[in-house]
């Protein structure tokens, strides 16, 4: 977690949150000069239109978080086996966009809201961990209009997400290299880890300026300092001790059952590299902003006629 990582001290005492975003702060005003992030009341409209409908097509309400929490579990299957950890490469809101016309940060809105819906129905049907990939760090080299736009929306939605979150007993960490990110997005971070850590029915577990080389990097960086110290012996080194210092060490379920990649891409980005070795792969033609319930039905069902072996027989 970027808790784990960062040069601000967690006091025990209650933490104050930080104050609700409004539009006059100097974040987001950076922003207005933009037609990226200030996009017209009637392509906002347009967007809003598109996503409810997809929405509906899925049967899923299109009303408040509050009211839709609670997702009966689908007849098309088992109780069993259901993935404990499903990962999720959100891949496809610029091409969302594109197609209908849309400023690209209304794709990312979109996504957004994808993202709610899943995390809505993985606390529904009893799936521990939802690890997504939301911001690599190859992502850095994009026009930083739309990198100053995704890290307002990483807070936004945090920010309006939170009481749910704690209401609903989900627990929030994000992990990757925090040394780039904006400091009022750090202090939600740090505000939303805190106040949601003792939260166990999911873990939502949010990757920014996260890649699978950076993790086994800095997990090797690590292990050299601690026997650099004194503190590890270079024989002791073994994957154990290399798995402790990922930054997944902040589940309890670390490696994925289950990668799921929407947008018709089939490869793994730099994704959860090391986590990875023996998870299913499923891969959806659909662009992130339209896989909803009825495709993530389809790829736990998937998971479920799979025979894992682990190297086995």
């Amino acid at each position: 977690m970027f808790s784990l990582r960062l040069p601000i001290p967690i006091e025990n005492t209650l933490i104050t949150p930080p104050p609700k975003s409004n539009n006059n702060n100097t974040y987001n005003s950076s922003l207005c000069a933009h037609s990226y992030s200030s996009y017209s009341h009637s392509q906002t409209n347009r967007f809003l239109t598109v996503r409810n409908v997809a929405l509906q097509k899925n049967g899923n309400s299109v009303g408040d978080s509050k009211d839709t929490m609670m997702q009966p579990f689908p007849e098309e299957l088992n109780a069993e086996p259901l993935p404990r950890h499903v990962a999720v490469i959100m891949d496809g809101n610029g091409r969302w966009a594109k197609m209908r016309n849309l400023m690209p940060s209304a794709g990312h809105q979109a996504g957004a809201e994808a993202l709610k819906e899943m995390v809505r129905l993985c606390a529904s049907w009893g799936i521990k961990v939802l690890t997504v990939f939301a911001f690599s760090t190859d992502n850095w080299v994009r026009p930083k209009v739309e990198v100053d736009f995704l890290m307002s929306l990483f807070e936004k939605t945090i920010n309006s997400e939170i009481d749910v979150f704690i209401r609903e007993g989900i627990r929030i960490s994000v992990i990757g290299d925090a040394s780039k990110l904006p400091s009022s997005l750090i202090r939600m971070i740090k505000y939303a880890e805190e106040s949601t850590k003792e939260n166990s029915r999911l873990q939502l577990i949010v990757a920014v300026s996260y890649s699978g080389k950076y993790d086994v990097v800095q997990a090797c960086r690590s292990v050299a300092k601690k026997v650099k110290d004194g503190i590890l012996d270079l024989e002791e080194i073994n994957e154990g001790i290399i798995e402790q210092e990922l930054e997944t060490n902040c589940t309890e379920f670390p490696n994925p059952d289950l990668l799921i990649r929407t947008s018709g891409e089939l490869r793994v980005s730099n994704f959860l590299l090391w986590q990875l070795a023996y998870t299913e792969l499923y891969f959806d033609g659909a662009l992130w902003p339209d896989f909803g319930k009825e495709e993530f039905v389809e790829a736990l069902s998937s998971f479920q006629q799979r025979k894992r072996r682990f190297g086995g027989r």
